[in-house]
């Protein structure tokens, strides 16, 4: 069987969101403000890759 090298989209996008945008170290509680915290990770992020699109 053979193994491929590359990650997927999901995979990358989760990966900057853990490194890049803080989603790694929350420190929030409660369900509520852990996901809004993650949401403005994605808007930032898509902000950040809609720019890099432009450029």
């Amino acid at each position: 069987m053979i193994r491929l090298n590359h990650r997927s989209s999901v995979e990358r996008v989760n990966s900057r969101l853990k490194d890049e945008f803080n989603g790694r170290m929350l420190r929030v509680k409660g369900h509520t403000k852990v996901v809004s915290h993650l949401m403005f990770g994605i808007i930032a992020l898509t902000v950040d890759q809609l720019m890099k699109f432009l450029e």
